[in-house]
């Protein structure tokens, strides 16, 4: 069985974890990968003997092959070896403030791992669950695949920066008009940048993607729709608007231009124990 173990960058506590994982793993002969950055971290520290971590350590995108990938740290680091995972199932140890992502808290890591990669090898597969995934196209380009949200948006946030905007619905029109740009979420995402922008949120069991507009001049009160429902953005103008996937991969569009927003193929598959998730509304400030 191989496991990739992925820390919060520049973060030590998140990097002892991984330590300790590894140590546990080890022993039992789990062919171990940490990601770059965390095995130059921990290569001068490691005691548990071969192999050393600057010996194992790969880049995240390369752990698809795994048979289980651990992030270590916040939302954002589950977000990050996500990307790089595919359809690897993930586990998430939270080291964040909120942590929607991440069941597992960092005094349990050790333990949990180790009982899931047990019963994996026992079993012969990693028992998971799936969130759904968004995927957002053009004419000529495709963004990777969102947990979160897409954002279709102006050039800038603000006076002047938005854009002209239509939004359909499998075809029919929602909303036209100047905004500052339009966010579709997975129920997943609706906790994330969606809840800022004032869209409802959604329990991660129901199926649905939401779209709220941003700012705009003659707001349409937040949707909600079905899951298999494909979200349609023109933008009339001006160039230099942009689409981007989960707060890190853009597209600059050239106006007037379309934006096909739907679910996507992949989802992302969650092992470990379930997210106690009215436990992490009660973090929400």
């Amino acid at each position: 069985m191989r496991v990739g173990l992925v820390g919060q960058k520049d973060n030590s506590r998140a990097a002892s974890v991984v330590a300790d994982i590894c140590e546990r793993l080890d022993a039992t002969g789990v062919d171990l990968a940490v990601d770059e950055t965390t095995a130059r971290a921990l290569d001068s520290a490691w005691s548990a003997g071969p192999p050393a971590p600057a010996e194992i350590g790969v880049p995240v995108d390369e752990m698809a092959d795994c048979d289980l990938v651990v992030s270590i740290g916040g939302d954002g680091t589950f977000l990050f070896t996500a990307r790089g995972a595919g359809s690897t199932p993930i586990m998430g140890v939270n080291l964040g403030e909120v942590g929607f992502l991440n069941a597992i808290p960092p005094e349990a890591a050790v333990e949990t791992v180790a009982t899931e990669v047990e019963r994996a090898q026992r079993e012969g597969r990693v028992e998971t669950r799936e969130m759904p995934r968004i995927a957002a196209a053009g004419e000529d380009w495709t963004l990777p695949a969102a947990l979160n949200e897409v954002v279709v948006q102006g050039p800038r946030r603000g006076h002047g920066g938005g854009a002209a905007l239509e939004v359909r619905v499998d075809g029919s029109l929602y909303t036209s008009g100047e905004a500052d740009g339009v966010l579709v979420a997975t129920p997943t995402g609706s906790t994330a940048y969606n809840l800022s922008e004032g869209g409802p949120l959604v329990h991660p069991e129901v199926g649905s993607l939401v779209v709220t507009e941003m700012c705009a001049e003659e707001s349409m009160p937040p949707l909600v729709v079905d899951p298999d429902t494909t979200v349609t953005v023109r933008v009339e103008a001006p160039d230099g608007s942009y689409a981007v996937s989960d707060g890190r991969a853009r597209q600059e569009l050239d106006a007037p231009t379309q934006v096909s927003i739907e679910r996507a193929d992949e989802p992302v598959r969650v092992a470990g124990p379930p997210l106690d998730f009215f436990a992490a509304l009660s973090k929400i400030e």
